[in-house]
């Protein structure tokens, strides 16, 4: 059986932690869950603590202050023992039987570096989820968010992480960048026969957004844009250089393209 460590970064997430830790808990692949506090104010780590107690799988980090979801991913990540990697956000969680079948892809396919969960979009407004291009978009989607990731810890370490840029923190899109460097590198490929990690909407998430401006209903701040494109680029041509460096020095980096 293929182990995974998962990765939770969490903020004020004592809401809806519970339901994220118990959906990893039954699978059967996880091996280590590493919940990182990320300077929370509310009882999240004080939950991440019980749930420790009573699950020896499950260990709590502690962020000294708040740095940003890919920032505690990346702490995370660097006290992951196992060689898959897999990140849920506290409000998420997985379906049965999620992990298992991305292990098996990735083991059936050594060349594949990640691999993507298609998303179920929970309780998000009618006007979204009935518009004729939702699905769509939905895919879209469910290739760039980090609760549909399960990639090889070589590779996630060798492409340098989540960039942890300040403008991604201001604007998102740090989920996108890392996305692109492995589309545009490896491939990113999604199992589509099955939705197998759940998002629950709330009021601000950044899903809900994205929807918006994808059907035209909003439309973001130009200086966003670019900025969000300029740092995305040079996280890639950062990306694109540091596996050409590994594998001119025959270093191997678990795959090829």
């Amino acid at each position: 059986m293929t182990s995974v460590s998962i990765v939770i970064p969490c903020y004020n997430g004592a809401m809806t932690l519970a339901r994220a830790l118990e959906s990893c808990r039954l699978q059967p692949e996880a091996a280590q869950i590493i919940v990182v506090n990320d300077a929370s104010t509310d009882t999240s780590a004080n939950l991440a603590l019980e749930y420790a107690r009573i699950d020896s799988r499950i260990v709590l980090l502690r962020m000294p202050h708040n740095g940003g979801a890919a920032r505690a991913r990346n702490w995370g990540a660097m006290h992951a023992s196992h060689d898959l990697l897999a990140f849920l956000d506290a409000d998420d969680e997985y379906l049965p039987g999620a992990l298992t079948a991305a292990g098996a892809f990735l083991a059936q396919n050594p060349k594949h570096v990640s691999v993507r969960l298609d998303v179920d979009y929970v309780d998000f407004p009618a006007d979204i989820t009935s518009h004729a291009d939702f699905a769509h978009h939905a895919a879209t989607l469910s290739n760039t968010v980090p609760s549909s990731l399960v990639v090889r810890r070589a590779v996630y370490a060798a492409l340098g992480g989540f960039p942890m840029d300040e403008a991604f923190r201001r604007i998102g899109g740090e989920d996108g960048a890392l996305s692109w460097a492995l589309r545009e590198l490896f491939g990113n490929p999604r199992l589509e026969d099955a939705k197998r990690v759940r998002m629950h909407y709330h009021a601000g998430i950044h899903a809900e957004r994205y929807f918006r401006v994808a059907f035209g209903w909003l439309t973001p701040d130009p200086a966003d844009v670019a900025d969000a494109f300029r740092f995305s680029r040079q996280f890639l041509d950062t990306a694109r250089a540091g596996i050409a460096q590994l594998r001119s020095a025959d270093i191997p980096v678990d795959a090829a393209p």
